[in-house]
């Protein structure tokens, strides 16, 4: 499901910035988090890094797992936070009905969507994105990862925009910028 090469086909439809990729000590994260993260997304932050798609989704950059009051604001642990409190009181599509995930926010985008892995299962290669679409106040799972559920919004190719806002729907020469600054517990 969540493939590494996925970051070669995106390269395609949005490249790199020269100066790509961010440091991160994936043993801290692994250990903080308990858990390893999906090899796609490992594989982006290493060619992309954290940054902004279409100036529209916020592509987080991998935090250690911290209470809220030592998170960094705005980063994966608070965003993670948002995403249980959503994922308690909205609607959910119906083969998420009755389920618990557990979830870890890896994008958020400018209408507040919510883009997830459900991490429940111990292969993080396996992960589906989960979204909460603010605007429909629903939660969805795409069976995909990181990479190819970036692929497909690029392409549109999900039967309908699974985002907000049409930013990134359908547009094959995307660009990407890098976020300045480093959350704690990267290099």
């Amino acid at each position: 499901m969540s493939e590494a090469e996925d970051v070669d086909v995106l390269q395609r439809l949005m490249p790199p910035p020269a100066d790509g990729g961010t440091a991160v000590d994936w043993a801290r994260i692994t250990e903080s988090w308990g858990r390893a993260f999906p090899p796609d997304y490992v594989r982006f932050m290493q060619v992309y890094g954290a940054g902004v798609v279409q100036d529209y989704l916020s592509i987080d950059e991998p935090e250690p797992k911290t209470s809220l009051s030592e998170a960094w604001r705005d980063g994966m642990v608070m965003e993670t936070a948002n995403a249980e409190a959503d994922w308690e009181t909205e609607d959910k599509s119906p083969e998420l009905e009755g389920t618990s995930p557990l979830l870890i926010t890896w994008g958020v985008d400018s209408t507040a969507d919510l883009l997830c892995w459900d991490a429940s299962n111990s292969d993080p290669a396996s992960w589906p994105v989960l979204v909460y679409n603010r605007g429909d106040t629903r939660w969805s799972r795409y069976d995909c990862g990181m990479a190819e559920f970036l692929v497909r919004v690029l392409r549109a190719d999900f039967p309908e925009l699974p985002l907000g806002a049409v930013f990134m729907w359908g547009t094959t020469d995307a660009v990407f910028e890098k976020k300045r600054g480093s959350a704690p517990g990267t290099n």
